[in-house]
């Protein structure tokens, strides 16, 4: 072990004098931090990670991670990451956050090395850093702590980074070294005496510290549309490689995505545009999503007849983009489920991106809009309906969910002649939470989800 502080300070040093050579612009070691630069502006998309899994026998990973992204002053949503910042200094950056840890057994196949053995989950750790920025570069330290009660581990990371700008290309390499304690080691890769086999022996990797280097760059294809690239590659603790179901010296990971930047062209906001309302209440449907909205199924007739209500809070981010009959709408919704006794009521929380378009022939006389909104869904408790589904297919199921809201509304002031009311709205949607067909880590590898069929109306305040 002293030895492997004796070699964590040496590395330290190194980094932190090459800092003196180093202009960064990420938070921490998240990848996806400034991607959205403008302040209050937020992005929506999607990136694909892939790499060799580190156990025996798992060969390749294919991840989908959607990118749900906000900066805002004092919070910010990374995609997998998301949490409050300060900057108490200038060049200081401070942040306490949530984020998800990319470690674990596979959900739904296990390699013979593993069968038999316990599952080990993706962690959600709590973590704090802290970064110092210059003219020089960046360099940051990050302490996280899992706190979803599998690993119960800590991880200390010391790193550095460089930007540099090219016309619409942006590139930032990076290094990295993470100091893991033994129970964030033993829990991913240890075996334990109970799942002990004469070809797996017990092992407990202990403590150690990792090495990562990593290159990610963006590509600007218009004003808003973004191309995500990337790969690391992270050099495991000798403890970590010398696991009886670990199988490679090195974790490499590469990563393709493609962004949609929502922030306004001019900021602050812009006054003139006020804040929206929208209440709304709706009943349980076993119809999938894309059968209500074409109006093959509608019925929400259910064995629990659950039910849901919620109010929202939009903000304008686009109007009228370029000049086509198109907005974006930024929402947050806090939605109260009612299960009716079957399990106890509770919250969900709803953050997404939502566009209008309002281009029917008649919405010069009555304004029409047909609106999709995508975003994330927390849940404080799983839903019934998906509950249910668990029940018959045995999947798994998960509290983040991938959100997605279509809706058709029309302008109460123009249907009655009241020009005060223009900008009120009736209509009917869907609230849909799925895992996007089982593809995504981020949100449990979840395959089905929950829809809830509704009328609202919204107003602006």
């Amino acid at each position: 072990m002293r030895e492997k502080i004796r070699t964590c300070l040496r590395w330290t040093t190194i980094l932190l004098l090459a800092a003196s050579c180093c202009d960064g612009a990420q938070a921490g070691s998240d990848p996806l931090g400034n991607l959205v630069t403008a302040p209050g502006g937020a992005g929506l998309g999607a990136a694909w990670r892939l790499g060799r899994s580190p156990y025996r026998g798992d060969g390749l990973r294919v991840d989908l991670v959607p990118l749900y992204l906000y900066e805002g002053r004092y919070l910010f949503l990374h995609g997998d990451r998301a949490g409050i910042q300060l900057e108490p200094a200038r060049g200081q950056h401070v942040e306490v956050f949530l984020a998800h840890r990319y470690e674990g057994f596979p959900y739904n196949s296990r390699p013979a090395s593993l069968e038999g053995m316990a599952a080990r989950e993706p962690s959600l750790d709590l973590g704090a850093s802290y970064e110092l920025r210059g003219g020089w570069g960046e360099a940051y330290a990050e302490l996280l702590h899992d706190v979803s009660g599998g690993a119960r581990g800590s991880e200390l990371r010391l790193g550095l980074r460089h930007e540099w700008r090219a016309g619409r290309l942006r590139f930032w390499p990076k290094l990295m070294l993470s100091v893991r304690d033994a129970r964030l080691n033993d829990y991913y890769y240890g075996v334990r005496p109970e799942e002990a086999t004469p070809q797996r022996p017990a092992y407990a990797p202990g403590a150690g510290v990792n090495a990562e280097a990593g290159l990610y760059a963006t590509y600007a294809l218009t004003e808003r549309w973004r191309l995500l690239a990337g790969v690391t590659s992270t050099r495991w603790s000798h403890g970590v490689r010398e696991s009886p179901i670990v199988q490679s010296r090195f974790d490499t990971q590469a990563t393709v995505g493609l962004l949609y930047d929502f922030s306004p062209r001019h900021e602050p906001w812009p006054e003139a545009e006020p804040l929206r309302m929208r209440v709304l209440a709706g009943k349980g449907s076993d119809c999938g999503v894309w059968k209500i909205v074409r109006l093959v199924c509608t019925s929400t007739t259910t064995p629990d007849r659950t039910r849901i209500a919620a109010a929202e809070v939009g903000r304008p981010f686009i109007i009228g983009l370029n000049g086509w009959p198109l907005d974006f709408v930024g929402w947050l919704g806090l939605l109260r489920h009612f299960d009716r006794g079957v399990q106890p009521d509770a919250w969900q929380v709803d953050a997404y991106m939502k566009g209008y378009w309002y281009g029917l022939p008649w919405s010069d006389r009555v304004m029409t809009r047909i609106g999709l909104g995508v975003g994330v869904s927390f849940a404080h408790e799983v839903p019934l309906l998906e509950v249910r589904d668990h029940e018959e297919t045995g999947r798994n199921t998960s509290r983040l969910l991938n959100y997605l809201d279509p809706t058709i509304d029309f302008s109460v002031g123009d249907l009655l002649g009241v020009r005060s009311l223009r900008k009120t709205f009736l209509g009917l949607g869907v609230s849909h939470r799925s895992g996007i067909f089982a593809t995504s880590q981020l949100l449990g590898n979840v395959k089905g989800g929950s829809n809830y069929v509704y009328s609202y109306l919204e107003w602006e305040m």
